[in-house]
Formats: C-alpha cells, sequence, structure tokens
C-alpha cells in the first residue's frame, strides 16, 4: 500500500508543479515558445500562392526550410527582408534584413540560393545562426523574398572587373545592395507559429 501511495503523491506533486509552470508561462507575455516557429506564405503579384518558408528555432541556430511551385527554372535569390509588409513590386518590404549593416553576403538575410527545376519548382533546407526567429519580429517586422535572378552575394572577383567598374574597382551599388538577384517575384510575410 506505502509503495502505491509514493507514486500518487510523487504524481500529485508533478502536476501541481506542470500547472504551476504553465500558468506562469500563460501569464507571461514575452513567454520564448511564441517564437519558436514561424511561417511565411510567398505570393506572386497576382495573389497567388506560390511557396511557404518555415523557420523552427533549434539549440544551434534557426532551420530554415522552404518550398516553391511555378516559378522559372534556375537559380533564384532568396532573402528575408527588412519589412513585414509585401504589396507588390514587394519594394514595401525594405532591403534585405541586416541589423548590423554588414555588407551583402553577410546580410543576416542572405539565405543560400533557391534552385528551381524545370517543372517550376524548388525545395531548399538550411540552418543559419545570424538571427533568431524572435529578431525577426522588430517593430516593422520581416518578410522572405524570391528573386527572379540568382544573387551573385556582391562576389565580383578582380579578375572580372572591367574599367567600366566604379572608379575604386569594385561592385556597384545594386551589386552590393542585392547581388544583382533582379524582380522580387514572390513575397511572404514572416508570422508566428506557436506549437506547444
Amino acid at each position: 500500500m506505502r509503495p502505491m501511495r509514493a507514486v500518487v503523491v510523487v504524481a500529485a506533486i508533478a502536476t501541481v508543479v506542470l500547472a504551476a509552470g504553465i500558468g506562469v508561462a500563460l501569464a507571461t507575455g514575452d513567454d520564448d515558445r511564441k517564437y519558436r516557429r514561424a511561417v511565411a506564405v510567398l505570393e506572386n503579384a497576382s495573389g497567388d500562392r506560390v511557396g511557404v518558408a518555415f523557420f523552427k528555432e533549434r539549440r544551434w541556430g534557426v532551420e530554415v526550410s522552404a518550398a516553391v511551385w511555378d516559378q522559372t527554372p534556375g537559380f533564384h535569390g532568396f532573402h528575408a527582408h527588412a519589412v513585414g509588409r509585401c504589396v507588390p513590386p514587394f519594394t514595401s518590404a525594405g532591403g534585405h534584413y541586416n541589423p548590423t549593416g554588414a555588407p551583402h553576403g553577410e546580410h543576416a538575410g542572405d539565405f543560400p540560393s533557391l534552385l528551381v527545376t524545370r517543372e517550376g519548382s524548388g525545395r531548399l533546407q538550411f540552418v543559419t545562426d545570424r538571427f533568431r526567429i524572435g529578431d525577426l519580429f522588430d517593430a516593422d517586422g520581416s518578410a522572405v523574398i524570391v528573386h527572379a535572378g540568382r544573387d551573385n552575394f556582391a562576389n565580383i572577383p578582380n579578375r572580372y572587373r572591367s574599367p567600366a567598374s566604379p572608379p575604386q574597382g569594385g561592385p556597384d551599388r545594386e551589386t552590393l545592395e542585392s547581388g544583382d538577384s533582379g524582380a522580387r517575384v514572390a513575397c511572404g510575410v514572416v508570422e508566428r507559429r506557436w506549437y506547444r
């Protein structure tokens, strides 16, 4: 009888502790759990849904996975942008998410390029430690953009520079800011998704 009573008492204590923990978590407006997952549903300029990007908080960084469809085959620039607003032609999303003012190629919002197959679909998955999910929810939010062209990450080796380059022989402003990835063909506002 005593062992059974001990089990019941331990179970009761565990229940009280768990309930108290949940109560504290629910009472705290800044509960970290609400930043563990986020999603951006990507739409083109016509308002058609053409992809989705998921963000998952991990101990080692943020895992980003994306899937797109109805896109032009080839590589596409794929970035987090600084403003959570997607009004065609999506310049409303501002520049790349870059809170530290780093040069292009080192922006926190610089992601690996997205490769779209001949059938128009593509998938991408990677981990970044350049931000936490909660960072994307600043005063004006953040968005995910798919560009029409490939991103060169402002990487122009000296041997490819011509006399027509800027006086310093470096990349021009468009290259420095967007890697010449061209028009913004899809955009999705990053939104919280809270799973227990």
